[in-house]
């Protein structure tokens, strides 16, 4: 019906050239064009609008290959090649080595493959370090070699060749329920490692917005060999050791590494104690152990590229043997 169609029509505002239409009937046609093009042009836009719904933007992606053993007969780039070309038919994801969204992580060790995703723009293994030394270590090795002895709330954790502070930095950051100790005997690397601890606290007070509680960390210059700590006080010792390159010589190693295990021995709690120690000098470490397999226990041995260096992490566990210092079998006394 006319009327009601007319009636409908004056319930909203519309333009008077179309309400004419009812009115004279001669602009019966030119007003049926406009109104058809314009439902035309909405009919597209809903039609536009729905198939951008239906089909969202296409993700750009890249492959990063991380890749370490000697017997692989492909290359690095090759497995980026091959696997990102995978992700791309599996996903319908876009190729782009620059503006990527998602990046891919290709890890391939000797036999094993771990896939993963970037959540950083940026590595984090410089993350907690703004004063650095002949040989800081990776944050990241750092929290592996942590995570490795699995810190228990109130464990003693003690780092007795700090040089930076990496190790118990980054200690007190992620188990900050422990108390960590950084030792050194050089005192430009204690003092390096004080300077380490309060720009991190600097940073804390910034993103904070207030003052920060600080951390459960102290610095403290010693001697490796002779340690101001009592015996059986550590729960863990974890320390990147002198590899004889940079630091030390291979063969200092072969009498400081037999002093440093006994020396650990006597500080670290017997039966519950254990250590997670770093070094490139396989050889020397492996004599110095055999001979202290009264007091220590090897118990994992994972293996890591250090600047291009295969070093190994030992973990060790303290038995429950007593710790008997050499004077003390000759009938003195030890001080601690």
């Amino acid at each position: 019906d006319e009327r009601d169609v007319k009636k409908a029509f004056t319930t909203i505002p519309l333009d008077s050239h179309i309400l004419d239409y009812y009115e004279n009937p001669a602009i019966k046609e030119e007003v049926s064009t406009l109104v058809g093009d314009d439902l035309a042009s909405c009919k597209d836009e809903t039609d536009e609008s729905s198939k951008e719904e239906t089909n969202p933007e296409v993700l750009k992606f890249r492959v990063t290959c991380n890749r370490a053993g000697e017997k692989h007969c492909f290359s690095s780039n090759e497995a980026a090649r091959d696997f990102g070309g995978a992700v791309q038919e599996y996903f319908k994801w876009k190729a782009d080595m620059t503006n990527f969204d998602v990046e891919v992580l290709l890890n391939i060790h000797d036999h094993e493959i771990v896939v993963g995703i970037a959540l950083t723009e940026e590595s984090l293994h410089r993350r907690n370090i703004t004063h650095f030394g002949p040989t800081t270590l990776r944050s990241t090795v750092a929290y592996g070699m942590l995570r490795l002895c699995a810190p228990q709330p109130t464990d003693i954790i003690v780092d007795p060749m700090c040089g930076t502070g990496a190790i118990p930095i980054e200690g007190a950051t992620e188990w900050s329920n422990c108390y960590h100790i950084a030792g050194d005997n050089n005192p430009l690397a204690v003092n390096r490692a004080a300077n380490n601890i309060s720009s991190l606290l600097s940073k804390s007070q910034i993103k904070e917005g207030r003052p920060s509680w600080g951390l459960p960390i102290d610095a403290v210059q010693w001697d490796i060999c002779n340690l101001p700590l009592r015996t059986g006080s550590v729960d863990i010792i974890v320390t990147d050791m002198p590899f004889g390159k940079r630091m030390g010589s291979k063969k200092r190693n072969w009498n400081l590494y037999p002093a440093c295990l006994r020396e650990m021995s006597r500080v670290c709690r017997p039966g519950t104690g254990r250590a997670v120690l770093l070094t490139q000098d396989k050889k020397c470490f492996t004599k110095a152990l055999s001979g202290m397999g009264h007091v220590w226990r090897k118990v994992h041995t994972v293996w890591v590229n250090i600047g291009g260096l295969h070093a190994a992490v030992y973990l060790l566990k303290r038995t429950p043997q007593a710790f008997v210092h050499p004077s003390e079998q000759d009938g003195e006394r030890t001080p601690w």
